[in-house]
């Protein structure tokens, strides 16, 4: 049975996760924004939480670790490479390595770019991965610490995994991202669709997030450097993908 997945919007534009495996009653939250809304939803679904999982360790993801260590006492798990900066580590992983939520196994990936240690967390059997600020709804995140070449290959790793697999992202950012798309993917009608569709969402203060790999895929202009339109309209029809991903992240930068 898949992992029971509870998207839980926190500080202004932040989104955790808690993921329940309801055969055997494990419970893990992705990410702590803010312990507040956390330990709300799981006290009205009395659930007991086991363990944190970080993606990287600015403080808008890592901000309620503490209090919601105080009072669970949860195992928390982060990148070995990030162990420095975060909050104590029960686990420190790397690539490749196997997570458990339960007896649903999923793995590690490194997804360095927006910062270096950065980590996704992928559950194949609940077709979920845990992207926070690495892949993003219609968009992808700054380049804080990593370089274009990095994120480019941390953004394939990702588009490399199945179509069904569902992105659960960490920021409600993508109406600002769907507006930027349209102007280096203007022709795209799956975009117009999508943009369409994320206005309408937002306008009920509906969430975004998550998103499926496969409409990324088709409508996200940082997976799409290889589209021979976009290349066309950024006249760079003979550059890399990666020159063509720097490209489009310094427009949004400026955007």
């Amino acid at each position: 049975m898949p992992l029971e997945i509870v998207t839980v919007p926190c500080l202004s534009d932040n989104y955790a996760f808690i993921a329940h495996n309801p055969v055997t009653n494990d419970t893990a939250v992705i990410d702590v924004p803010e312990a507040g809304p956390i330990q709300s939803v799981l006290e009205a679904r009395g659930w007991e939480l086991g363990k944190i999982f970080i993606t990287h360790h600015h403080s808008d993801h890592v901000g309620g670790v503490e209090e919601l260590r105080t009072h669970w006492s949860p195992r928390v798990i982060g990148a070995k490479a990030d162990a420095h900066r975060l909050p104590a580590l029960d686990v420190e992983v790397e690539e490749g390595d196997e997570i458990m939520i339960g007896g649903e196994k999923g793995r590690v990936i490194d997804v360095s770019g927006h910062t270096m240690g950065h980590v996704a967390f992928h559950f194949p059997g609940s077709d979920a991965v845990f992207t926070a600020d690495s892949l993003m709804a219609m968009g992808c995140g700054r380049l804080f610490e990593g370089d274009a070449d990095t994120m480019w290959k941390s953004l394939s790793k990702l588009a490399a995994l199945p179509q069904d697999t569902i992105v659960y992202s960490g920021h409600e950012y993508t109406a600002a991202n769907a507006r930027f798309a349209m102007t280096v993917d203007p022709e795209n009608p799956a975009l117009a669709r999508r943009s369409g569709q994320i206005e309408a969402a937002r306008a009920k203060g509906d969430a975004t997030i998550p998103s499926s790999l496969a409409e990324e895929k088709e409508t996200n202009p940082f997976l799409r450097a290889g589209d021979p339109a976009i290349r066309s309209g950024l006249g760079m029809e003979d550059a890399s993908d990666a020159e063509v991903f720097a490209e489009i992240r310094r427009r949004k930068d400026n955007f």
